[in-house]
């Protein structure tokens, strides 16, 4: 069976028709794979569309604010893949005067830019023979050739990745590597696969020893850490309110959110005074505080689940970093944050 020729006639009959598809250009085939690491198709589509007409090229990208960018790309998560994608943008407008590296090795360089999406944009829009490997061709290779080391494993990514190599169509590189991840996302799916129509089953050997729901492998992950988050929705009598950009690294960098304080526990509407207030504007003020939901809003993340409590405070003024109200819905945010502005009647205050 030629595993190649296999893939490339079923991709002709079955891809799906995504716009990235249709062009070379390699801002656009950039802008499309970081959108996509993490993300599957049906939800990064709308952002991707959302990112071209609001910037389409790299020097539109380049001359935005990082805090419109973020902004944009609110919802979608893993929020430093925009940071990153910005910081590039300008290097590509700015230093390499827009004119993308057109090999794997220069593009490997590129902040956001790892193995997968460096072989991506190489083979699509500079037709380099560079073999893909993400999670979906993860999944062909490992039940077609029946391999149980896990894949993300150092051992393992070496593994796949030099059988992907070998495997690679070097007169249409671009097409095979389209092929395999999206049979991979359409056909090979990780979960209850129809190999009755499969048109490589005949050579599949985790089809023949009953392996297809065990493969691939994956060590576990790490552990998951749970942490307490109280937000301070802090409004004075001229409804202005407190809103703070996180400086921090890690999680909701350059976002934006209400004054916080973690805790050692989920706290009950009479545990308020628990709270370390040392270092919030609350610290020596008067004011009236109530709880907003009794329950906790788990907000699940890869490596830690945020348990939070929104404490809605009262206070007569507010210092002049407080912003107007009517002014939340402009700033970048978490989606716990978006979603409690939604949620919450400001306007009922």
């Amino acid at each position: 069976m030629d595993f190649k020729k296999e893939l490339i006639n079923w991709y002709s009959i079955n891809k799906r028709e995504l716009p990235w598809r249709e062009t070379k250009n390699p801002y656009f085939i950039w802008l499309s794979e970081i959108i996509l690491q993490q993300t599957q198709v049906k939800q990064g589509l709308p952002y991707y569309m959302a990112f071209v007409k609001e910037y389409p090229t790299v020097f539109d990208l380049a001359n935005a604010s990082e805090e419109s960018v973020l902004k944009l790309w609110q919802g979608l998560g893993y929020y430093s893949r925009a940071r990153n994608l910005h910081t590039t943008a300008k290097h590509i407008a700015f230093t390499l005067k827009g004119q993308f590296p057109n090999n794997y090795k220069d593009l490997l360089k590129l902040k956001g830019v790892g193995d997968y999406t460096a072989s991506a944009i190489a083979s699509i829009a500079f037709n380099e023979v560079a073999a893909v490997v993400d999670g979906n061709v993860y999944r062909v290779l490992s039940r077609y050739f029946g391999i149980d080391t896990p894949i993300n494993s150092t051992a393992g990514i070496k593994e796949f990745k030099t059988l992907a190599s070998t495997l690679i169509d070097t007169k249409q590189p671009a097409t095979y590597n389209q092929a395999i991840m999206e049979f991979g996302a359409k056909q090979c799916k990780p979960k209850n696969p129809d190999c009755t129509i499969c048109p490589i089953k005949n050579g599949c050997v985790a089809l023949q020893k009953n392996l297809v729901d065990s493969l691939p492998v994956k060590l576990k992950k790490t552990k998951v850490t749970t942490k307490y988050f109280n937000f301070l929705v802090c409004v004075d009598n001229n409804n202005n309110i407190l809103f703070e950009k996180r400086q921090n690294k890690g999680i909701w960098q350059n976002l934006y959110q209400f004054p916080l304080v973690e805790s050692e526990k989920s706290l009950e509407i009479d545990e308020f005074h628990l709270l370390n207030l040392e270092n919030t504007v609350l610290k020596s003020a008067d004011f009236q505080h109530s709880l907003y939901n009794e329950i906790d809003k788990i907000h699940k993340l890869s490596h830690q689940h945020l348990h939070t409590k929104f404490w809605i405070v009262e206070i007569d003024k507010l210092p002049k970093t407080a912003i107007p109200i009517n002014k939340l819905e402009k700033y970048p945010t978490p989606v716990l944050i978006s979603d409690f502005i939604d949620e919450f009647n400001f306007s009922g205050l």
